[in-house]
């Protein structure tokens, strides 16, 4: 899409939670270096944001973010939202109060909006049956959200992700994304779905995928994301790298 046929259509308006981490920072500058998507984030307090972005920012309470979906009627949400066991003070309920009460706190306020669309970031291995809490919560709620009756509901699952974090130190995982060639090469066939991939496909993937009208239920691993991608940069004119 050209410039000219932005400003004749105007941008997409695509509801993004969970602004502050990697891949809600990439999607904000992503889609300010184009036409085709603007980005309404809402979030808990304020957040700051990267430089030139284009992106309304609306700071509330979760019990009012039905309120703000109601007002400004994105075509789709991507959602972003996570925390870290770290972050959560190693407490499981503090944990779950994220990555699963309000995922499907914000999943539940955008159908009611009336949101046809719904992208989320999972992870690779995320399974409600897992022994590990973090792919355990992830895989619960897929499931719920699952049920709660978007037209299109896309779930992403990458692997390792690369990328900068804002502010936010994980030492092992720093050391794991330069470990990635080797760890990639090494891995396994039938563990290829952690392999590590960069934010910036995940993102392209969400807004491309948030684009499409076609129904259902889909879920996107490492390739199927790169795939889509791909998709994205060929529609918004811009070359792939990597």
């Amino acid at each position: 899409m050209s410039e000219h046929d932005a400003s004749l259509n105007g941008p997409v308006r695509m509801g993004l939670v969970g602004a502050t981490g990697l891949i809600g920072r990439r999607l904000i500058e992503i889609s300010s270096a184009g036409f085709e998507v603007r980005i309404v984030g809402i979030a808990r307090r304020e957040v700051s944001l990267p430089k030139g972005a284009r992106v309304e920012m609306f700071i509330a309470d979760p019990d009012r973010w039905r309120e703000v979906l109601d007002a400004v009627r994105p075509r789709a949400l991507i959602c972003a939202l996570g925390t870290t066991w770290k972050k959560a003070g190693r407490d499981e309920a503090a944990f779950r109060a994220v990555d699963h009460d309000l995922v499907l706190q914000t999943a539940e306020a955008a159908k009611a909006a009336g949101i046809p669309n719904m992208v989320l970031v999972s992870s690779a291995g995320a399974d409600p049956k897992a022994k590990n809490l973090y792919l355990r919560v992830k895989g619960e709620v897929e499931q719920e959200v699952s049920r709660v009756g978007f037209k299109r509901l896309d779930i992403l699952r990458p692997g390792l992700l690369r990328g900068a974090r804002e502010g936010d130190m994980r030492p092992l995982e720093t050391l794991a994304r330069f470990a990635s060639p080797l760890t990639d090469a090494l891995m396994p066939a039938k563990w290829e779905m952690y392999r590590s991939i960069d934010a910036d496909l995940v993102a392209e993937a969400a807004l491309g995928l948030a684009l499409r009208r076609a129904a259902g239920r889909f879920t996107h691993d490492n390739e199927a994301m790169k795939r889509a991608a791909r998709e994205w940069r060929a529609k918004a004119g811009k070359e792939m790298h990597g």
